[in-house]
């Protein structure tokens, strides 16, 4: 017989050895994101932003330890999808990271199939929005046609009667043109569409300066938004052709690279490295300690994912076979937002407040300094087709 010491030590050698092997197997996270090609820096910030949080956490999110699993899909779709099925088959069930729509279009509907999360904290596009909602699908940063939609709002209150529109030719650059137009009360004169990788352009800066708009609303995020900003301002339009565009079309890393091109310039979006908040401040403090340069809004809004999924982890202890719990947990979004105010709609996609800025000199450097609340408590219009 075991006498009753042998017993304990053995049942604490159970114990010990259970602990062993929780603390080996993390959950891993796929992290699809774009490193390479231009808009690398897009996919570097979002990867550095997901990341400080689980650095912050001591290699944990909700107190759930982690691993993310991290793939460059060089902005090209089949990449994207033959990372995501690799990952899938590996029996990762939590996906986020991808930074464009029409990549996230290859990538969701995989890992949906197969009953594995997708937690979207960058593109929102309105495709996903609608009919084709999905219990597990939730969209942690906006949806695309809402910074639009805010943009329109600011064009009124701007008094801007006559308007060219500019976007890039693919789902988002669409979803842009629809949503300043749902808002938008006076005359689009022009819509242009442009390649999604465009470096010049000289055509479309003639074309607007030959329509005489009131202003200009443009959409061009990455490289192509740099090239832009600096076009126009080297075109001279910029002195008689007033620019209104979203947050992505002048994040921080293009403002560093544009410098006083981009002075005067109007932005929409949901926050600002100027926001006036503690948990805003704290992060950008340690973010630019951290990676050496300022967070933009894509930094912002995959830490803010990593917040929200460390607060359905959390509720799960990291067990994501509780679908239900971790589903209902994500809908609470309790979660301390850099951006002070988030919750979801019914169809999984945020609520949440816009802002008018404007591009200043602040000693050094340009940034956006915060005009005025545009839009409070913005829904996406596509929630009444989500039956969820």
């Amino acid at each position: 017989m075991i006498s009753t010491r042998i017993r304990g030590v053995l049942c604490a050698l159970l114990v010990a050895g259970t602990g062993v092997a929780q603390a080996q197997a993390p959950v891993k996270i796929g992290f699809i994101t774009t490193l390479s090609t231009p808009a690398g820096y897009i996919g570097e910030d979002e990867r550095d932003g997901f990341s400080l949080a689980i650095r912050q956490g001591g290699g944990k999110l909700g107190g759930v330890p982690v691993e993310l699993v991290i793939e460059d899909d060089a902005l090209k779709p089949a990449n994207a999808k033959q990372a995501a099925d690799r990952m899938l088959q590996s029996g990762i069930k939590l996906f986020t990271g991808v930074n464009f729509s029409n990549v996230l279009a290859a990538v969701a509907p995989g890992v949906l199939r197969e009953g594995a999360f997708y937690v979207s904290l960058n593109p929102g596009p309105s495709t996903f929005a609608g009919e084709k909602c999905d219990k597990n699908y939730f969209v942690a940063s906006y949806q695309n046609d809402a910074y639009h939609s805010a943009g329109g709002h600011a064009a009124n209150e701007l008094g801007y009667k006559r308007v060219v529109l500019l976007a890039p030719n693919y789902q988002a650059g669409r979803d842009a043109m629809a949503g300043f137009k749902r808002t938008y009360k006076g005359e689009v004169i022009a819509e242009i569409y442009t390649k999604l990788d465009q470096s010049d352009f000289s055509v479309e800066m003639a074309r607007v300066r030959s329509l005489a708009p009131d202003a200009v609303y443009q959409f061009h995020p990455g490289g192509s938004g740099i090239n832009f900003a600096k076009q126009y301002a080297n075109s001279g339009l910029n002195k008689v052709v007033p620019m209104l565009m979203p947050a992505f079309s002048m994040d921080g890393r293009m403002l560093a690279a544009t410098g006083p091109s981009a002075e005067g310039f109007y932005i929409v979006g949901m926050w600002s490295t100027e926001m006036d908040n503690l948990q805003s401040r704290a992060f950008v403090k340690a973010f630019t300690e951290t990676f050496g340069r300022k967070p933009t809004d894509y930094a912002m809004q995959a830490y803010d994912t990593a917040l929200l999924i460390a607060s359905a982890l959390k509720a799960v202890g990291g067990d994501l076979s509780q679908g239900e719990a971790f589903r209902a947990a994500m809908l609470k979004a309790e979660f301390p937002t850099l951006r002070g105010k988030f919750r979801f709609n019914h169809n999984q996609h945020p609520i949440q407040d816009y802002y008018l800025m404007r591009v200043e000199r602040s000693g050094n450097e340009f940034v956006p300094k915060v005009v005025r609340k545009v839009v409070s408590d913005d829904k996406d219009a596509y929630a009444d087709q989500c039956k969820l």
